[in-house]
């Protein structure tokens, strides 16, 4: 498949085929509404959670920087022509999973070291675009996305030294994990052919979701933890 010209600025983008153009503004659009619901639904609902002061801050930094992430892709989305109304999650409904009924502290890390460790990888799939205004946004986004990773990885290693919360954390990855997968759409996906033939994403769906599977069952074995068995709990 030959290489996609780098597309570097709004007005090369506006004489791009249609089909690209489409292509671009979806994946904007969809970043931009998943950091807005996420922010929503899991971030600032935990600092509420959170146990101590210093929890609390750290958590409201992730909660800052996940609304700046939707306002990063927001503007972008605006700039690319993006109608308001498509931005309205009562008519683009969001990933299901954020679905996820959130209502402990233990859940909401679990959430950010499995969740955003599945954000990294999309964002890491748009290191290398084509259209580099959007590949100068993943670059910004991508060190806060390992922070807000980490974050749960580091709350979930001091959790897991009390016997009584380990119980709760692993709860939470079994009833959390199995939506994580979703996150990366279906197996040969029209859409997905159609970013890596105009070089918006590298991989298909199926080798990222892969990759991802790998990468948490590497986080939760660190951990002692155990991902479940995701044909079980389908």
């Amino acid at each position: 498949m030959a290489a996609y010209p780098e597309i570097k600025t709004i007005e090369e983008f506006n004489k791009q085929p249609a089909e690209y153009q489409d292509a671009v503004r979806k994946i904007v659009r969809s970043h931009a509404i998943n950091e807005l619901y996420g922010a929503q639904v899991f971030d600032e609902p935990a600092i509420a959670l959170a146990p101590t002061p210093y929890a609390k801050w750290l958590t409201c930094r992730v909660a800052m920087e996940e609304y700046h992430h939707h306002v990063r892709f927001r503007t972008m989305a605006d700039e690319l022509g993006v109608k308001a109304e498509e931005m309205d999650t009562k008519n683009k409904k969001p990933l299901n999973i954020f679905e996820y009924p959130m209502t402990t502290w233990e859940q909401f890390c679990v959430i950010k070291m499995l969740g955003d460790l599945a954000e990294i990888l999309q964002v890491e799939d748009l290191l290398h675009c084509s259209f580099v205004p959007l590949r100068n946004v993943a670059r910004t986004t991508m060190p806060e996305e390992k922070f807000h990773a980490q974050f749960g990885r580091d709350f979930c290693t001091e959790l897991i030294k009390d016997p009584k919360s380990r119980a709760l954390v692993q709860d939470a990855v079994n009833s959390f994990f199995p939506h994580a997968p979703k996150f990366f759409g279906s197996a040969n996906s029209k859409n997905n052919e159609i970013f890596r033939n105009f070089g918006i994403k590298l991989r298909k769906n199926e080798e990222m979701r892969a990759d991802y599977i790998a990468r948490a069952k590497e986080v939760t074995d660190s951990l002692g933890l155990t991902l479940p068995d995701l044909a079980a709990a389908a």
